[in-house]
């Protein structure tokens, strides 16, 4: 990696912690528990389309870990792991297709994530019966997929712009 790059990752990384732990102070949705927006995935669709996979899958696994180490237990670890995963590899399958903007690839990692955590949670638990609540996931995966995917699309062309502005400058 060149110093640019893992000065914009390191970036990158603390500004998804942040994020995180901006997250974590938001009260849960009283009548769906374990809902939440994902702010911190801005920052990995960010860094998909704009340093690649390599770059994204080690910013998601870092947060992800530092995240746990900070602010979580060894079982959101778990949760948190396979979500992040499955989200990652679904979205660059995705826009790697070129068939699909950024807010279609960010409501398909925001869904995987969600799909990723409960069947973890099937697992651990050792219950089907979570799956009941998978429709009520499915469904806030995809506003919350839009919102943070058409954040992202906007940081991406903005951040385009002011490098092109600075190009242009030099």
């Amino acid at each position: 990696m060149k110093t640019r790059e893992i000065a914009e990752a390191g970036l990158l990384i603390a500004l998804a912690l942040v994020l995180s732990y901006v997250e974590s102070l938001i009260p849960a949705f009283v009548a769906i528990p374990g809902i939440k927006v994902g702010l911190a995935n801005i920052v990995v669709v960010y860094a998909l389309y704009r340093l690649g996979f390599k770059h994204a899958f080690l910013i998601s696994v870092l947060r992800v870990l530092l995240s746990t180490l900070l602010f979580g237990t060894v079982m959101t670890l778990a949760y948190s792991a396979a979500g992040a995963v499955l989200s990652l590899l679904g979205m660059a399958l995705l826009k790697k297709t070129g068939l699909f903007g950024t807010t279609a690839v960010s409501v398909s990692g925001a869904v995987l994530h969600n799909i990723g955590q409960i069947t973890v949670a099937v697992f651990i638990l050792e219950t089907d019966a979570l799956l009941y609540y998978l429709p009520f996931l499915i469904l806030s995966g995809v506003v919350t997929g839009i919102v943070i995917g058409i954040i992202s699309s906007t940081t991406i062309k903005r951040v385009s712009r002011g490098q092109e502005d600075d190009n242009a400058s030099d």
